[in-house]
């Protein structure tokens, strides 16, 4: 799992569409979504953690491009 897109299609495996209009938003709102899955044990803690690095990784560029705008 390296990308944005790879996390969206680990979450609509479970049925999980997200799309806030705001892309902070929705990578803050993946990130809730994934912590649930998790907790409910769907999820192995593997897929947890590499799902939840690319989010907090694009969670900081989004900032950072927020910011420069």
């Amino acid at each position: 799992m390296k990308t944005l897109y790879d996390v969206q299609q680990l979450l609509k495996r479970f049925g999980i569409f997200v799309y806030v209009g705001n892309r902070l938003w929705d990578i803050e709102l993946m990130m809730i979504e994934l912590k649930h899955l998790y907790q409910a044990t769907v999820i192995e803690r593997q897929t947890y953690l590499l799902a939840m690095a690319v989010l907090k990784e694009e969670h900081y560029r989004e900032i950072l491009y927020q910011e420069e705008s």
